[in-house]
């Protein structure tokens, strides 16, 4: 499939009436595990799982070139489109969009990290502008921080401000909308209201709604973050706690090569 198939197909995903279910991935073997398994339509990276994966801390700590050396080894292993998490840019969100499209990457989360509205939604303009030139309808998944960096505001100016910002980020040519948090309904609700339906992207935490629920709120795509990490690295200390009381691999392992 060629590079501007699969612009076109990841963005028919998030239009569909039917959720996008991403379980994000952090490095080839965990790209190619889940890329797979019957029901995998996509692939999303998880910038904190890779950073971890290289041993740095999240936040854009880990050196750009190796962040991109990693999302090439995922992108390599699969025909799927791939969308890449690229934090916050690394100080140049367009420059670090194209190199990421060279790469073969044709989506990607970028964080406002609230900055002021204005400068965040010049952001997204230039990324736009970035995937034009490079020939395709780049399938940015425009972040607002709204939710996680909310502290103790009054949850009800928060949703104000995810909302203002989302709809900024649309009118500025974003495709989809990611609000991260643990959202309840009526906040769900609100969004999908404001932003039109399959246009709001969401983290699936402990305690979230259901995918089920979520698609019928309008949700257009849950992706799991870190969280796919941290199963995979808890049946890891399962297992080795496990073998220092004398015990063994566990039932149904599987040969994944």
């Amino acid at each position: 499939m060629m590079i501007e198939e699969k612009a076109a197909a990841l963005l028919q995903l998030h239009e569909d009436d039917a959720i996008l279910s991403v379980v994000n991935v952090w490095d080839a073997i965990s790209a190619k595990v889940v890329a797979e398994t019957p029901g995998t339509t996509a692939l999303a990276t998880a910038s904190h799982s890779i950073s971890a994966t290289l041993g740095y801390p999240d936040g854009e700590v880990i050196p750009f070139e190796e962040h991109l050396m990693m999302i090439r080894r995922i992108v390599a292993t699969t025909n799927l489109p791939v969308s890449a998490d690229l934090e916050a840019g690394y100080g140049d969100a367009a420059e670090a969009v194209r190199r990421a499209i060279g790469v073969g990457v044709v989506g990607a989360n970028i964080e406002d990290q609230m900055k002021p509205i204005a400068e965040a939604t010049r952001i997204v303009e230039s990324v736009m502008a970035a995937g034009d030139r490079e020939g395709i309808r780049f399938v940015l998944n425009a972040r607002t921080d709204a939710f996680v960096r909310a502290g103790d505001r009054d949850p009800g100016a928060v949703l104000d401000d995810a909302i203002e910002r989302g709809q900024a980020y649309l009118q500025a040519g974003a495709p989809v909308v990611f609000v991260p948090g643990k959202l309840n309904e009526a906040q769900v609700r609100a969004l999908v209201d404001a932003f039109g339906p399959r246009r709001l992207t969401m983290i699936g935490v402990p305690g979230s709604l259901s995918r089920d629920r979520l698609q019928e709120l309008g949700v257009a795509r849950i992706s799991y973050g870190p969280w796919s990490q941290r199963v995979a690295l808890t049946a890891l200390q399962d297992l080795t706690a496990t073998v220092a009381a004398g015990g063994g691999l566990p039932e149904g392992t599987k040969t994944l090569n």
